[in-house]
């Protein structure tokens, strides 16, 4: 019998550090970021989409996504209304295809991991329950100094982007596991090892 976990954060919180964690000890970890750069790749299901719903501008000219353009449309502070809505309405059934899909070809999986960066807006929509629902907290100062020292991002453009996710609240309200990424990592990851082993021997 497998054990399903909801594995969520604050973008440059820690997270993907955490879901490697478990993906070495031996967890399927199905990572919803990947499954969205996959659909949204050159020759991707959702790109016609997308350039239908926002014009070709969000297309470069050899057809691959125009990330830039798209994202000052949906995370920047000019987006219209309904903007990420249109976005989610266009990608999110595709990535949960896919995840359930990948659930399917890994019968054997006994700890079953999905890292869904924003698994508090879409709780209500997600067709699958989990068993415990983990987040990965840190202040939000911090994440923005990541984001510009590891992403490239400026610090407006890192803070636009936190806050077009769930507030810390919010996430800690979903969950009922709180990994502190502000502690050392091999602390961190002492708390990963220990919920995986009793993941396991659910």
């Amino acid at each position: 019998m497998s054990i399903r976990i909801g594995l969520t954060g604050g973008i440059a919180a820690g997270k993907s550090t955490v879901a490697a964690r478990m993906r070495e000890l031996g967890a399927l970890v199905i990572d919803y970021d990947g499954l969205a750069h996959e659909i949204v790749a050159p020759g991707g299901v959702a790109l016609p989409r997308i350039a239908a719903v926002f014009g070709p501008d969000a297309l470069l000219a050899d057809g691959s996504l125009n990330r830039a353009w798209l994202a000052e449309r949906v995370f920047g502070r000019d987006a219209a209304p309904g903007a990420r809505e249109r976005l989610d309405d266009i990608e999110h059934p595709l990535i949960y295809a896919e995840a359930a899909r990948m659930e399917r070809r890994n019968p054997g999986a006994k700890v079953i991991v999905h890292d869904v960066p924003l698994l508090t807006e879409v709780i209500r929509s997600i067709p699958f329950q989990f068993d415990h629902i983990v987040t990965v907290e840190a202040p939000e100062q911090m994440r923005i100094r990541r984001m510009v020292a590891t992403r490239g991002m400026t610090e407006r453009q890192a803070a636009d982007r936190i806050r077009s996710q769930s507030s810390t609240a919010e996430r800690r309200e979903l969950a009922d596991i709180v990994i502190d990424s502000t502690r050392p990592i091999p602390d961190m990851l002492a708390q990963v090892d220990g919920l995986y082993r009793r993941w396991k021997a659910h």
